[in-house]
């Protein structure tokens, strides 16, 4: 399912897609892409920029779109649909943001095909929320301009 949705990601650096599902059913899904309304990076090219890392590693980063992750979540919050004790359906860990949100949002489970190349806080947030992470294959996530 994750990547089927991903298939209407709109930034082709990172097309991925997220699933949300609870008592069995989908909740709501997401992509990458831009906000509602404002170009996104297949027609207008990409706004990368540069992250400092705690670690000292810098880092490349479309700032044009949210995560798949993120447009689930908003999704949901659209729609009024509660997500409390739901499972997330991914490509990667989610970044330290979006992993933010997913325990805010009540999210209980998240499920990853690979690790993504900084997650650290995000494994160790999940740890302390109580947030089950199952990633499917420990492999890291490569794309262009990483």
């Amino acid at each position: 399912m994750c990547e089927a949705v991903a298939k209407r990601a709109t930034c082709d650096r990172g097309r991925s897609g997220c699933v949300i599902v609870k008592d069995k059913r989908i909740m709501t899904t997401g992509y990458v892409g831009a906000p509602a309304g404002l170009p996104h990076c297949d027609d207008a090219g990409h706004d990368m920029r540069k992250v400092f890392n705690s670690n000292g590693e810098v880092t490349q980063h479309c700032m044009r779109t949210l995560h798949a992750e993120q447009n689930a979540i908003i999704q949901a919050a659209r729609f009024g649909i509660p997500l409390e004790g739901a499972t997330l359906f991914c490509k990667m860990t989610p970044c330290r943001t979006c992993a933010m949100m997913i325990i805010n949002a009540g999210i209980k489970r998240v499920v990853c095909e690979k690790r993504y190349h900084a997650d650290a806080d995000t494994r160790e947030m999940f740890k302390q929320a109580c947030v089950e992470l199952v990633i499917m294959n420990d492999e890291v996530e490569k794309y262009d301009k990483q």
